[in-house]
């Protein structure tokens, strides 16, 4: 069984930024690809970045690139997303995922409780 805590949401004001970070529990962390989903409200979740289990491989939304940073740290089984320029369409609930196998082309199995993140104008 895998538990993913999230953390690090808030308030922050545009242009600001905030790192999230995910604690996983579990021995297979440091051999799974973890990612960062969102959901806006009113909207469907969708797909942040993601990071292989060497951090060899990583991948970002388009809306993301550039100002989003996702890493890991497999001696402390935890992902971090480092969000940079946040912008009034990055307020959302942010959610940690582990994927079952290698990305981009396996799905999540498991996600967090999610982290609130807003940012005000």
């Amino acid at each position: 069984q895998v538990q993913l805590v999230e953390s690090g949401g808030g308030l922050v004001q545009a242009g600001g930024s905030l790192r999230l970070s995910c604690a996983a529990s579990g021995r297979t962390f440091s051999s799974s690809a973890m990612g960062w989903f969102r959901q806006a409200p009113g909207k469907e979740r969708e797909f942040v970045a993601a990071i292989s289990w060497t951090g060899g491989s990583i991948y970002y939304a388009d809306s993301v690139k550039g100002r989003f940073t996702i890493s890991r740290d497999n001696a402390k089984n935890t992902v971090y997303l480092q969000m940079n320029s946040l912008n009034l369409e990055d307020t959302a609930v942010y959610y940690c995922t582990r994927y079952r196998g290698q990305i981009p082309t396996t799905a999540p199995d498991y996600w967090g409780q999610g982290t609130q993140v807003t940012v005000s104008s």
